[in-house]
C-alpha cells in the first residue's frame, strides 16, 4: 500500500469544483474537519484559481467579520477563498447582498466543517447562487495516486475483471485502521493514530457542535457518536440508542442530526420501492471513516482476524464511505439506500434518477456462497433491466460470476485503476 507523503496529493473533485467556479457565482465545499479543504483551497488560491485566502478559524479574522459583516464582504477582491464559514454564518447574508449585485461567476469559494444547509441559523441564506460539493476524507485511489471510476463502471455494465487479489481481510486490514483523514494517513503508529482521532474528535465535540447547534450537553452527542461506532452499519434502532446514552428518543434522533450535520456520521434510509410487505422502514447508521471508528473501539489487526462481527461491521462502513467518496466528482449523482426484507438485504444501493439501480452486499469472508446472493438475486427478479448488477464485494482472489447481472469481485476492485 502506497504511503503518502507530506507533499499535496492530489484530490479526484478538483476538475468537480473548477467547473463549478466558471458556473457559479458561489461554490460552497463542505466536508468533515481534517478532510483536506483547506489544503485544497490554499493551493487552488495559490495557483490554478487565483484568489485572496481568509479563514475564520483566525481570530482577529472572525472578529472583524463578525464585527461588521457588510464592510467586511465590501473589502474583499473580486474572487475570495474564505476557510470555516460556518463560524461566522452571518457572513452569508452580506456575500448573497454582494452576489445580488454581481452576478458574475466564481466569487467566492467557501469551506465549511458543517453542512450549512442544515444550520438552523443559516437555513440556507444563499439558494440559487451557490453549488454545493463535498470533500470527503482521501479514497484509496487519492492515496495511490489515481481516480476511482468504479461506480461509472458498474453502472455501464463494464465489470472489473481481477484475477489476483490479495486473499483474506488481513491483508486489508492497514486500510480500514489508517481511514482516508490525510494526518492520519501519516501516522504509522497505531497509538499515535489513535491520539490524533481522540483529539479529533474532542474538537469537534467541544468547539463544533456549539458553533452549528442548540444542543445544551455536547458531552451527550459525544456519547452518542462513540455508541453510534460500535454500531456502525446497523439499523438505528433510537429508543434503544437512547437508552444507553441515558437521554430520551427524541434527543437522540436530534443529536443524530447534529453528528450527520458535522459530517460525523452517514444516515442510510431504506429503499423507498415497496419490494415486499415486510421490508423493513429503519434507517442504518455508518460512522463517516473507519479509522475513527477503529480508534474508538480498539480495534486492530488482531481484532479484526479474530472478531467476525467487528470485521463485517468495519468492511461493510468502509465500502459505503468510499462509495460516498467516489460519488462526489460523478457527473451524474446518485443517492444511497439500503434495503431490508426478512433474510434478503442488501447493504448498499446506488440509483441513478432515471431509476437506474447497483445493489452491492460487503462480505469480510475469502468466500462466497450461493445463500449470499439471496437479496441480490431478489432485487434482480423484481427490477429487471432497472437492475445494472448485483455486486458481493468479498475478500477472495479472483471476478466470478453468480449468475445474470450477478458477481462477486475482490473488495480491491472498488479502487483499482481501469
Amino acid at each position: 500500500m502506497t504511503t503518502p507523503s507530506q507533499t499535496f496529493i492530489a484530490r479526484n473533485i478538483e476538475s468537480t469544483l473548477d467547473e463549478a467556479m466558471q458556473d457559479a457565482r458561489a461554490v460552497a465545499l463542505l466536508g468533515p474537519r481534517q478532510s483536506g479543504k483547506s489544503t485544497l483551497a490554499r493551493a487552488l488560491a495559490a495557483g490554478p484559481m487565483p484568489a485572496d485566502y481568509l479563514s475564520l478559524d483566525d481570530a482577529s479574522t472572525r472578529s472583524l467579520a463578525e464585527a461588521d459583516p457588510e464592510g467586511f464582504v465590501a473589502g474583499l477582491s473580486r474572487r475570495s477563498v474564505i476557510d470555516e464559514i460556518q463560524r461566522t454564518p452571518q457572513l452569508l447574508l452580506a456575500i448573497k447582498s454582494r452576489l445580488d449585485r454581481d452576478p458574475s461567476p466564481g466569487q467566492f469559494l467557501l469551506t465549511g466543517s458543517a453542512n450549512l444547509r442544515r444550520i438552523p441559523t443559516v437555513a440556507d441564506a444563499l439558494p440559487g447562487r451557490i453549488d454545493y460539493l463535498t470533500l470527503w476524507p482521501f479514497t484509496q485511489g487519492e492515496i495511490e495516486g489515481h481516480s476511482e471510476h468504479f461506480i461509472s463502471r458498474l453502472f455501464a455494465q463494464d465489470i472489473p475483471n481481477i484475477s489476483n487479489a490479495p486473499v483474506g481481510r488481513t491483508h486489508y486490514s492497514q486500510r480500514l485502521l489508517k481511514g482516508g483523514f490525510p494526518e492520519a494517513t501519516r501516522r504509522e503508529r497505531p497509538t499515535s493514530r489513535t491520539r490524533f482521532f481522540d483529539s479529533y474528535l474532542s474538537t469537534i465535540i467541544e468547539r463544533d457542535v456549539a458553533d452549528t447547534s442548540r444542543v445544551h450537553d455536547p458531552g451527550s452527542v459525544g456519547t452518542l457518536a462513540r455508541l453510534i461506532a460500535s454500531r456502525s452499519s446497523s439499523l438505528a434502532r433510537y429508543d434503544s440508542i437512547a437508552r444507553e446514552v441515558g437521554i430520551d428518543g427524541k434527543t437522540a434522533k436530534s443529536h443524530i442530526e447534529v453528528l450527520e450535520r458535522l459530517f460525523l456520521i452517514r444516515v442510510r434510509q431504506p429503499w423507498h420501492v415497496n419490494l415486499g410487505k415486510r421490508q423493513v422502514k429503519t434507517p442504518k447508521l455508518y460512522l463517516a471513516d473507519t479509522g475513527l471508528m477503529a480508534a474508538i473501539v480498539g480495534a486492530d489487526t488482531d481484532r479484526i482476524a479474530h472478531d467476525a462481527t467487528l470485521a463485517g461491521a468495519l468492511f461493510e462502513t468502509f465500502v459505503a464511505t468510499e462509495l460516498e467518496r467516489q460519488a462526489s466528482w460523478l457527473e451524474e449523482p446518485v443517492t444511497f439506500w439500503h434495503y431490508r426484507e426478512g433474510t434478503r438485504e442488501v447493504d448498499v444501493i446506488l440509483e441513478r434518477a432515471n431509476g437506474e439501480i447497483i445493489a452491492i452486499e460487503v462480505k469480510a469472508a475469502a468466500t462466497v456462497r450461493a445463500a449470499d446472493f439471496r437479496g441480490l438475486a431478489h432485487m434482480r427478479t423484481q427490477l429487471g433491466a432497472r437492475l445494472a448488477c448485483g455486486i458481493i464485494l468479498y475478500t477472495g482472489e479472483r471476478t466470478l460470476p453468480f449468475g445474470k447481472g450477478l458477481w462477486a469481485l475482490p473488495l480491491q476492485a472498488l479502487w483499482a485503476p481501469p
